[in-house]
């Protein structure tokens, strides 16, 4: 499906503006804080729709824009982004059934849907033969598995180009330290085993990391080059995968847009030219379409000092968000006072955590599990500690650990706040076990 914008040279053409972010916050897309949180509770995840159509709108240059929905797959989100022209990967049979749930073909004509993963589970490869699903392959023994079960069919591959970047070495998706993709040195081996069973190789997708920068993302391009002239012109389309950053801190910024797709466009046109036909230009955006549109709001139930820190713990754990305990992210936080306006407020430094018996139930911390505090407004029991840019790897990493429930999801859009999944509840938590006789 190929996503088309009358301005989209436009919107390219300026570089974004990275946010400053404030600490104190009084709504999100319009609605109070306040009234968010007495309406639906929390903890309660809120994604504000402008912001995810603003940024599909900059990435309208590219052919595709395929949304990695790991990121944030909710069926309401990926049924807005299915309304204007963006397409899915889907890493899991759980996510290829997400997908179709929120109305993505299967015809295998139309690409919305592409399997991209290192392996087959036996449920995901039933899935993809029985609906004929395009693949993206990650290591050699998926191109033999699929030709088995669907001779003749097209796949692309998922390369590791041999080196990677991100902002933490545990998304970090390329070089010799990951589980991702085809080493670069096994396309001579993926070729033959492609021509054993007729499946023909008809696109490359390259992905090094998360959070990475344009000089590291540039270098795939070359990686691509390479790449795609090794496996000849049965090539029709090269994917940019995903892993452009999003500023979370105060100084952090966007990836020039317009440089990042001059790059791709020229090895798109490159090989376009060498091939006799035209290539298509894929990019496959998780995080930065989806993360700075969520919020996770979590009531302060109480200050306390230990020692010489002071803090703020609030009803939201590790649960809810576990990107903090696990990366040691950096997650903008302000303050959403329950009366009054929170920047009115002295500032402290603080440390926000949350419910769970465990030390590392932190908000405030860096890899390695150390702990940092945070200068925010003075909180008081009955306020709200807002957690931001929380849309990507928030509410799909939640757990029942401590057997608590997980949080309902808002969608904000024209003005109106729509419950997009309902609270869990004791019953949805224990559903599916059994006490034997």
């Amino acid at each position: 499906m190929v996503c088309s914008h009358p301005n989209a040279s436009l919107v390219n053409s300026r570089m974004l503006i990275a946010p400053t972010f404030s600490t104190s916050r009084s709504q999100i897309g319009g609605i109070a804080v306040t009234e968010l949180a007495e309406k639906f509770g929390t903890p309660l995840y809120v994604y504000d729709q402008q912001i995810i159509d603003q940024r599909i709108a900059d990435l309208k240059d590219f052919d595709v824009v395929r949304y990695a929905q790991k990121a944030c797959g909710n069926l309401a989100v990926l049924d807005r982004m299915r309304r204007q022209g963006v397409v899915v990967d889907a890493v899991s049979a759980g996510e290829i059934r997400r997908a179709i749930a929120a109305g993505y073909s299967t015809d295998p004509s139309k690409h919305e849907i592409v399997y991209t993963a290192d392996i087959f589970d036996r449920e995901t490869l039933e899935l993809v033969v029985k609906h004929s699903l395009p693949v993206n392959c990650g290591s050699p023994d998926m191109i033999s598995q699929l030709g088995e079960r669907r001779p003749g069919a097209d796949v692309t591959l998922r390369i590791n180009p041999g080196f990677g970047h991100g902002h933490s070495q545990k998304t970090n998706t390329g070089g010799q330290q990951s589980k991702h993709g085809i080493w670069h040195t096994q396309i001579d081996e993926c070729l033959r085993r492609a021509d054993q069973t007729g499946v023909t190789v008809t696109g490359l997708h390259m992905h090094i990391g998360s959070g990475t920068d344009l000089e590291h993302l540039s270098e795939v391009c070359d990686a691509m080059e390479r790449t795609a002239k090794e496996v000849g012109r049965t090539i029709k389309t090269i994917s940019a995968g995903g892993g452009l950053p999003v500023p979370y801190k105060d100084g952090e910024t966007y990836v020039d847009l317009a440089k990042y797709y001059e790059l791709w466009n020229a090895t798109r046109n490159r090989l376009s030219e060498d091939f006799g036909h035209h290539v298509a230009l894929e990019i496959e955006p998780g995080r930065f379409l989806s993360a700075e549109s969520g919020f996770l709001i979590a009531e302060v139930r109480s200050v306390k000092q230990v020692g010489e820190n002071h803090f703020v713990l609030v009803d939201a754990g590790f649960n809810d968000l576990a990107r903090p305990v696990m990366y040691g992210s950096y997650h903008p936080i302000s303050v959403a006072a329950k009366t009054g306006d929170a920047a009115d407020r002295e500032q402290a430094d603080v440390i926000v955590g949350g419910p769970l018996c465990e030390s590392g139930d932190i908000f405030t911390q860096r890899e390695g599990g150390y702990v940092d505090s945070r200068r925010l407004p003075a909180a008081r029991a009955g306020d709200f500690i807002v957690i931001e840019n929380a849309g990507a790897y928030g509410f799909v990493m939640a757990s029942n650990y401590n057997s608590k429930t997980r949080a309902a999801e808002v969608l904000i859009e024209s003005g109106e706040a729509k419950l997009i999944r309902q609270r869990e509840t004791f019953e949805d938590l224990v559903r599916g076990e059994v006490i034997p006789d």
